[in-house]
């Protein structure tokens, strides 16, 4: 048992945790593919109380509530994974992100465009070109000032960087906001280095009612797969109000 703090640095929205970043913390001692499960907003700046046992990560609040579970996963819950994008292609969808434009999560960890370079990740993913609604991609450069002792980046960190891109891919393929990440299952095959240039991707898989599903994944710029995961998101303000479907329909 030890103690933690989720630090502001680390929000999603700006009074609660970023999720792929805590799901990654739930990670601790488990090898191979993980399910990180959040059960409720994970708070900033206070002492949490992180349990790894024998068969799951646990998070609990100052108050003793369970509000994370990591457990090893089997791997054919991972998504397949579409054969990445160029860097260029990367790059220019980059251009197209949407939280460039518009005030979605201005100062989260891993997409707010409002963040420093070293202080946020900047992962800003848009839509690739030539593919359907919902495909997209970014390039991103783990920082130093999260590298580890071998000059490595955290997994908690690509956790991080693989979050809001799937919330993005829904975004794009629906034309609404408005979904936060309940469950991300994901493995990471190598750590890449500080300074090493990625791409994240990400695209949807499916919708069932309130809950949409989508893949994730980390390649290098040559296209060595470093990470991915499978996410599910749960729509808030379901079913959506009539402008918001007929931009779904539009964007479709």
């Amino acid at each position: 048992m030890s103690e933690i703090v989720v630090a502001q640095q680390f929000c999603g929205p700006p009074n609660s945790g970023n999720g792929g970043y805590c799901c990654g913390v739930l990670t601790a001692g488990i090898e191979g593919p993980v399910t990180a499960v959040l059960r409720a907003r994970i708070p900033l700046d206070v002492g949490l109380r992180l349990e790894v046992g024998a068969e799951a990560t646990e998070l609990f609040d100052a108050e003793g509530a369970l509000i994370g579970k990591g457990v090893p996963a089997d791997a054919t819950l991972l998504p397949d994974v579409p054969t990445p994008p160029s860097l260029a292609a990367a790059q220019a969808a980059e251009s197209r992100y949407i939280g460039l434009t518009q005030r979605v999560h201005p100062t989260c960890f891993s997409c707010g465009p409002e963040r420093e370079e070293g202080h946020g990740l900047k992962v800003f993913a848009g839509q690739l070109d030539g593919v359907p609604a919902g495909y997209v991609a970014c390039p991103w450069t783990p920082h130093a000032n999260f590298a580890d002792a071998e000059g490595l980046t955290p997994v908690e960190v690509i956790w991080a960087a693989l979050d809001c891109p799937g919330f993005f891919a829904w975004v794009v393929k629906e034309g609404r906001h408005g979904a936060l990440l309940g469950t991300m299952t994901g493995e990471v095959v190598r750590r890449p280095a500080a300074g090493e240039p990625c791409i994240v991707s990400a695209w949807p898989i499916e919708r069932d009612g309130r809950k949409e599903t989508a893949g994730v994944a980390l390649h290098t710029a040559e296209g060595e797969l470093l990470a991915r995961a499978h996410q599910v998101w749960i729509v808030m303000n379901y079913p959506p109000q009539p402008a918001q479907a007929q931009a779904a329909k539009v964007d479709a």
